[in-house]
């Protein structure tokens, strides 16, 4: 059997596959668009680029409405004049890697997605879980249990993001040992 009838080796590994969407999106991007490199995430469905714009020059004394309403400013113009643009290198992306394409701008440390999927995500829980998720909606947290494990995730991935740092980490060492496997060509 080939290397390439493995079912294992159908696709690049997760990490591979990530490397090359990220620099696909290096090389394709141009370079006046963003402050440095854009942050591209990758998972299954969608891929998230998300890049820095440079504050818009203001007075010293400029208040923190004044700025914040300049922000929103350069965020509008920004999404508006490169609209055509974006599009046409999504719709690259998308044939090229099989996935969406969700564009975002971080200004001023605010992250600001212009559009991005909410992938439904089918999951069993027993009571115990069940009745979190029922209290969450009870106290106006969330308005349904779907928007109650959602919120639950956001809160988990920002509470434990140098566990799962570490945990990807862990991954991506699991994964580089696999590729030097016996089953690996030499």
């Amino acid at each position: 059997m080939s290397r390439h009838e493995h079912p294992e080796h159908q696709h690049h590994t997760d990490e591979s596959a990530e490397q090359s969407v990220r620099g696909w999106f290096t090389g394709r991007l141009p370079a006046d668009w963003f402050t440095g490199p854009a942050e591209v995430t990758v998972d299954r469905e969608e891929i998230t680029v998300v890049g820095g714009l440079a504050p818009p020059a203001l007075a010293e004394e400029a208040s923190d409405v004044e700025r914040a309403a300049a922000s929103d400013g350069r965020v509008k113009g920004f999404r508006e004049d490169t609209r055509d643009a974006r599009m046409a290198i999504a719709r690259e992306a998308e044939h090229r890697f099989g996935r969406k394409v969700a564009w975002g701008v971080e200004i001023d440390g605010a992250h600001v997605l212009f559009t991005h999927l909410a992938v439904p995500v089918m999951t069993r829980l027993r009571q115990p879980e069940r009745l979190v998720l029922d209290t969450l909606v009870s106290a106006g947290v969330a308005r349904s249990r779907s928007e109650a494990l959602a919120w639950s995730v956001r809160l988990v991935g920002r509470n434990a993001e140098a566990w799962l740092g570490e945990l990807r980490s862990a991954m991506e060492n699991v994964e580089r040992v696999r590729a030097q496997g016996p089953d690996q060509p030499s």
